[in-house]
């Protein structure tokens, strides 16, 4: 029979023992730190992954405020002139002629009268108008985002309809497939954007509402293309897949069942990220003379229309320039929003008076410790 059991025992053995003794008086880290341990699975608990994107894009306060924005700015912009058959309730629209005015600023008035304003007032010509050509500029820029709406619509759908086909084909197959669909887009990705949407608008027709809008969707996938593919190749070597392969799923059903819906937060990020670029393309290419042209009217052409007047008549090229900022930042932070909701990894960064109150609470916690802690022994 061995002695060892006679030995005193190693310290280090004592120290792991001693780790593992379970002791009722101390207290757990759930119970010394529920909040910081138990506050993400509060804010989640019971809630689908649509609720939790929907949830942590609410609480985006940039995002939800930029979103309602652009609604009251589709909103005026629909109603105001109308759209199509359907008359709106604005007395003119972008192709009357008005008769000369004596005053040709804008009437619209936000400085209350208590600042030395006029308050709040509209106006016969909100925006000014131009005596030159006899067009109300408030008209024309209402007409001018509904332009612009429809070609970012177009190259939202064109474009995300070719970037996930050809990034989902090259990320899930691989092999020569992935390497010629990948050359093709670096040949795309390296062509001058606006050069060759220039070509492509006039070769559909000459430079029209819809050549312009499929032009600028036919050549903007790239860059989704090629972020879809890296999410296919990560995601194609997850178990989940090699489970539904083991099942026998088809590609096509391991690709849209699978493997597409875990790509979706990439794909609308980069898609609201792509309409506010897509804002500014078409926005040069109407400076530069090759976008939408007359008679029909777009952002871009009215400042490209009016640029030599920012001297003399400013308030012709500040409107559409000033819309054109808004909605493309409208964009940028419903993306940025969007980006936060989707993504797990991010975190809310907390308010000061919510530290304020965290540092409060943790000084409370160490100053009645000691008493629990005696209590407890």
């Amino acid at each position: 029979m061995s002695d060892d059991h006679l030995l005193p025992p190693d310290p280090d053995e004592v120290g792991e023992m001693d780790d593992l003794r379970v002791d009722p008086h101390r207290e757990s880290d759930f119970e010394k730190f529920p909040d910081e341990l138990t506050h993400e699975q509060r804010e989640v608990a019971g809630l689908s992954q649509g609720q939790i994107v929907r949830k942590r894009f609410i609480r985006h306060k940039g995002a939800m405020i930029s979103l309602v924005l652009l609604a009251f700015i589709i909103i005026v912009a629909v109603t105001s002139v109308g759209a199509g058959p359907i008359p709106g309730w604005y007395q003119w629209e972008h192709t009357d002629l008005i008769p000369p005015v004596q005053d040709e600023g804008p009437t619209i008035s936000i400085i209350p009268s208590f600042l030395g304003g006029d308050g709040l007032a509209w106006g016969d010509h909100p925006f000014g108008v131009d005596n030159q050509n006899g067009k109300d500029l408030f008209a024309m820029t209402m007409r001018g985002v509904q332009v612009t709406l429809v070609v970012i619509l177009v190259l939202a759908v064109l474009s995300v309809t070719l970037g996930v086909m050809i990034g989902a084909l090259a990320g899930f197959y691989g092999g020569w497939l992935d390497s010629i669909l990948m050359r093709i887009t670096d040949v795309i990705l390296i062509l001058p954007l606006l050069v060759i949407v220039s070509v492509a608008a006039f070769s559909f027709g000459a430079s029209g509402l819809w050549s312009v809008a499929l032009a600028l969707g036919l050549f903007s996938w790239t860059g989704l293309a090629r972020l879809v593919r890296a999410e296919f190749l990560a995601l194609r070597e997850r178990e989940f897949v090699d489970a539904a392969r083991v099942a026998g799923a088809s590609p096509r059903r391991i690709i849209f069942k699978h493997i597409l819906p875990n790509t979706v937060g990439t794909i609308v990020v980069s898609t609201t990220l792509l309409m506010g670029a897509g804002i500014l393309t078409e926005a040069a290419l109407s400076f530069i003379g090759f976008g939408i042209q007359a008679p029909n009217v777009s952002l871009g052409a009215l400042v490209n229309d009016y640029d030599t007047a920012f001297g003399t008549r400013p308030w012709l090229f500040l409107f559409p320039g000033l819309m054109i900022v808004t909605i493309v930042l409208c964009l940028q932070f419903i993306g940025d929003g969007l980006r936060d909701a989707f993504d797990p990894r991010q975190k809310r960064i907390p308010k000061f008076k919510d530290l304020a109150k965290k540092q409060e609470e943790a000084k409370a916690d160490m100053a009645t410790r000691p008493n629990r802690m005696h209590l407890g022994g």
